[in-house]
Formats: structure tokens, C-alpha cells, sequence
């Protein structure tokens, strides 16, 4: 029989366990594997998450199938990547125990390298994951990148992750992955997550993130060129902007020409620009010099 809405039956601490014995299952921090155990924590999550009967979930590294049982009666379908062979093999089972399998598609592949090719037909409307911390933001990037029909995510990540994620310019965590991350979407913190929700238990807290998609800023250049001032902007954070983007531009002179024809202090430093600033920047790398006539 169908379980329908909350009152599907999730996995708690000894379900997970159990599973995990028969699986022989020894969670490794090379995949960044710890499994929540709670079942308010994912009923928390889905609700943040605002899924519509509509949408389509793309959820990144399901594991035991925790989140992934809470999602399939809010989404239309979910599509689970999962890198680890046997836990992508097992998933199907447990939730075709509970009567949801029409509604579950299982790729077995790296997060980092799926394309909309991989989901079996599936065009993901919002991401929902608790994501490795160890890939958490290359994760979030690549699938902004990768699947454009991505309309919006809740994630759980490391509680620095989410911070320096959701931060903005003046920001004292305010980085690569803060900037990047608002090429694509309007991001901010959705609430913190203690770390005795997880098995095993994690020595870090976690926080959830939640991304709305957003056009990119009006630019003329590539978002890989607004990307490589981002990455050197930051490379020497302390530096200001003058020195620090000297050989993106060919030279200190070159850089301060660029940084004020983009209307940018050249004395500024990364962590005062917002992403509009970065792509002005962009629009402004000095041609490279004719090499002379030999």
C-alpha cells in the first residue's frame, strides 16, 4: 500500500543501523558519509525546501535514503545521485518497500560530473540535498551550471560552508564561494542544523542554505571570464585589487586602468565587490600586446 504525505514511514536511528549492518556499511569521510538520523531534521528540511507537487528534485549523495523518503510525496519525482555503488543499489529497494518507486529515479554517478544527459529524461526544477562537506560548494556550482532548469535548492552543508555561501561584500567570510554562488542565485542562511542529527556524528554543526535562481549580471563578458577575476581577486585577498589582479591584467598599470574603467577603486580589495562589480571588471581586461616583429 502507498504511504502518502508525513505520515510516510522515514528511517530513524535503528532503521539506519540496521540498514548499514546488512549493507556492511562503514561510513567514510573520503565520501563525506554521515547520515541523518532524524526524522524531524528531513521534515524540517523539505518544508524549507517549498516544493510544489510540480517539481522535480535533484537530490546529491541520498545515501541510506533519509531525505529521499521525506521528498517523494512533496515532489513529482526525485532523482537521486549517488557516487557509492552499493548505496545506489540499495535505494530503489528501500523505497520500493514503501510503495514510491514509480517516483524515484537513481543515477550512480560523481555529483561533480553529471549532466542533464544522466537523469533519465528528468529536468530537475529544485536541488535538496544534504551535501558531502568536503564537495559541498564545487557540488553547488556545477549543478547551477550544468542543469540552467534549476529554479531553486535547499542544501545542508558544513555551518562555514553556508556562511561564507550566503555571505555579502564587507563580509568578513565573503570569498569565491560567496561570489560564484550569486552569479546564479539570490542565497542566504535558511537556519541551523546540530550535529547529533547524523550518524556518525559529525565534530562540526551544519547549517541549511537555500538558493533562488537569478539572471547573472548584464555583462558582455563570459561568466568564465568574470570567474577568473573572481579567482584572482581573492588569491591575495590582503593585496588590494591593483596588485592582486596584476597578472590577470599584465601588470599593476594595466590593472588600475581596467578597475577604473570599470568605475572600481583600484586601492579596494575583493571582499568590498559584488558580483556586478566582478563582471564591470571582466569587460575591462586589457587586450594582450602584439608581440613585435621579429
Amino acid at each position: 500500500m502507498r504511504e502518502t504525505g508525513w505520515m510516510m514511514r522515514l528511517l530513524g536511528p535503528t532503521e539506519i543501523r540496521i540498514l548499514a549492518d546488512k549493507l556492511d556499511l562503514r561510513p567514510t569521510k573520503r565520501l563525506g558519509q554521515n547520515f541523518v538520523i532524524d526524522g524531524g531534521t528531513v521534515r524540517r528540511i523539505v518544508r524549507a525546501a517549498d516544493l510544489s507537487p510540480e517539481d522535480v528534485v535533484i537530490e546529491v549523495g541520498p545515501g541510506l535514503g533519509s531525505l529521499t523518503l521525506a521528498l517523494l510525496p512533496t515532489a513529482r519525482h526525485v532523482v537521486a545521485v549517488e557516487i557509492d555503488p552499493v548505496l545506489a543499489t540499495q535505494l530503489p529497494l528501500t523505497v520500493g518497500e514503501r510503495g514510491l518507486g514509480d517516483k524515484l529515479t537513481v543515477v550512480a554517478a560523481d555529483a561533480m560530473r553529471v549532466s542533464l544527459a544522466d537523469l533519465g529524461g528528468h529536468t530537475p526544477t529544485a536541488l535538496v540535498a544534504n551535501l558531502p562537506y568536503n564537495v559541498a560548494v564545487p557540488v553547488v556550482l556545477h549543478l547551477l551550471e550544468a542543469l540552467p532548469s534549476l529554479e531553486k535548492g535547499l542544501v545542508m552543508v558544513q555551518s562555514e560552508v553556508a556562511d561564507r555561501l550566503a555571505a555579502g561584500p564587507g563580509s568578513k567570510v565573503y570569498g569565491v564561494p560567496s561570489v560564484k554562488a550569486a552569479w546564479y542565485a539570490d542565497v542566504r542562511r535558511a537556519g541551523p542544523v546540530g550535529r547529533t542529527v547524523f550518524w556518525p556524528v559529525p565534530n562540526v554543526d551544519s547549517g541549511l542554505v537555500s538558493l533562488v535562481r537569478r539572471d547573472p549580471p548584464e555583462t558582455k563578458a563570459t561568466r568564465e571570464e568574470v570567474f577568473a577575476v573572481i579567482d584572482a581577486a581573492f588569491a591575495q585577498r590582503r593585496k588590494t585589487l591593483r596588485a592582486a589582479l596584476s597578472s590577470w591584467a599584465g601588470g599593476p598599470p594595466a590593472a588600475e586602468e581596467a578597475l577604473r574603467g570599470a568605475g572600481v577603486d583600484p586601492s579596494a580589495r575583493g571582499e568590498q565587490l559584488d558580483i556586478h562589480a566582478f563582471a564591470r571588471i571582466a569587460e575591462q581586461k586589457p587586450e594582450p600586446a602584439a608581440s613585435p616583429d621579429r
